[in-house]
């Protein structure tokens, strides 16, 4: 009858929520989930935590985490953040700085990372070489990989290189017999190059950078990967997604049967390119921040349930990578993991745009399914891990980049206000952040795919 944990509050689950129920975890999974309050001898054998009227939430699957663009990050940085922002598992990026992750064995290398350097538990990505890389597809799929990224856009020929149309439609062939799925980073080369040339020259006007990667960049680059797909029948995924047209595009591909998800991140549902004038470089994402009509677009998709997952795109760069000039002299992304959950949380939930039932299918339930997780991830059930967070929903307070975990030092939602706070983050049941991380590194697992 020994129990390892007992919490009582209101349990946010598939179909339903339980108000003032009980969440049992032996051995780091759920073993009992009910309304009716355990026995005296059950209490006294078990630790014991009073979360009444507080939300007990699944544990949030950030999948789009960058730990090792900028080197200084890290695992160890960038699940500390995870875990003070209530993200149990980080979906890891094949692109480090110095190298893909497109063999077996640089793959092995980086998993053994984990053991040693995390405090939340990491699934890994997988990407491919351009030309003659397509032989170690099942080797990165026998060694737990949760999918394969591929870009459309030359970001870097080295760390992020584009992969050519034919050489990709060969691609998803042979990721498609792995059962994985491959997701795309979804600009048209030609395009953005062609519009960098003509905007460059007034690289002083931040809004230069949104000028640069037109919608229809990203638009005919959603529409090929999308025809490739349907001829290959592969499992597609599309990151990034920041106007409503190219949801509406996937919607029509989901009617006629192709499985695919995509994804839109915070900043696209809480900024827009009219932000870029204060932000400046912190606001340099690919793609970019769009308009305040494609931002409540997207919030409008979001009700309706035509956005499969919400990720932060979590690229902490230093501050010393933010600060030129000339817009185009800076790196591309923004620190978010931490924010991921208290900002969907605020302006989704407490503003009733979504449910908080959405939100859990958005942050949890569904990239569990996607990449591989759903096994043992995703939702608060009998048998999956205990992964969860508890929530006040009656706290506001203001997001302080000081007082952050990531090595970036710095946040684009600095002194914005919030409503509700993230007390306690578990982690297979074992407690990882009460206000502050309460455990060493190296608690974290690394999470094998396992698709059906």
């Amino acid at each position: 009858m020994d129990k390892d944990l007992i919490v009582k509050g209101n349990l946010i689950l598939t179909d339903d929520i339980l108000y003032n129920s009980y969440l049992t975890i032996k051995e780091g999974k759920v073993s009992a989930i009910s309304s009716i309050k355990p026995t005296s001898e059950e209490l006294k054998a078990s630790k014991f935590i009073d979360a009444t009227d507080k939300i007990i939430f699944p544990g949030v699957i950030d999948a789009h985490v960058h730990c090792y663009s900028s080197i200084e990050e890290g695992f160890g940085n960038a699940t500390r953040s995870a875990a003070a922002g209530g993200v149990t598992t980080i979906i890891e990026m094949p692109y480090d700085a110095d190298k893909l992750i497109c063999t077996s064995e640089l793959f092995e290398a980086k998993k053994n990372l984990i053991e040693n350097e995390t405090y939340v538990d990491v699934a890994m990505l997988a990407t491919i070489a351009p030309k003659n890389g397509l032989d170690q597809v099942p080797l990165l799929a026998e060694a737990g990989a949760c999918g394969f990224k591929v870009s459309l856009f030359n970001t870097h020929p080295v760390r992020f290189p584009k992969i050519e149309e034919g050489e990709l439609f060969n691609a998803f062939h042979k990721i498609r017999d792995t059962g994985r799925p491959v997701g795309v980073h979804a600009e048209t080369d030609s395009i953005v190059t062609k519009f960098i040339e003509k905007n460059i020259a007034n690289g002083n006007d931040p809004l230069s950078h949104c000028k640069s990667r037109p919608k229809v960049a990203e638009s005919t680059a959603v529409l090929t990967v999308l025809e490739l797909a349907h001829y290959s029948r592969v499992k597609l995924h599309l990151y990034h997604c920041t106007f409503p047209r190219v949801f509406e595009l996937i919607e029509y591909y989901k009617e006629n049967n192709l499985d695919v998800t995509a994804e839109t991140c915070t900043h696209y549902l809480t900024l827009s390119e009219e932000d870029m004038k204060v932000l400046k470089a912190k606001g340099k994402i690919n793609p970019p921040l769009r308009t305040e009509k494609d931002k409540e677009g997207l919030w409008n998709q979001l009700s309706q349930g035509k956005i499969d997952m919400v990720t932060s795109d979590h690229a902490p760069w230093l501050l010393e990578q933010k600060q030129n000039e000339n817009i185009f002299d800076n790196s591309s992304g923004a620190p978010g993991v931490e924010v991921l959950f208290h900002l969907l949380y605020s302006e989704g939930v407490h503003k009733n745009r979504i449910t908080i039932q959405q939100l859990a299918k958005l942050l949890s339930e569904n990239p569990a399914k996607r990449f591989g997780l759903g096994h043992r991830k995703g939702k608060i059930q009998v048998g999956y891990d205990a992964d969860f967070i508890i929530i006040d929903p009656n706290i506001t307070w203001e997001i302080d980049e000081s007082k952050m975990h990531t090595s970036s030092e710095w946040s684009p939602y600095n002194s914005k206000e919030v409503n509700g706070k993230i007390l306690n983050t578990f982690v297979r049941g074992q407690e990882v952040y009460n206000g502050e991380i309460a455990v060493n590194k190296g608690v974290g697992e690394f999470v094998h795919a396992k698709f059906d």
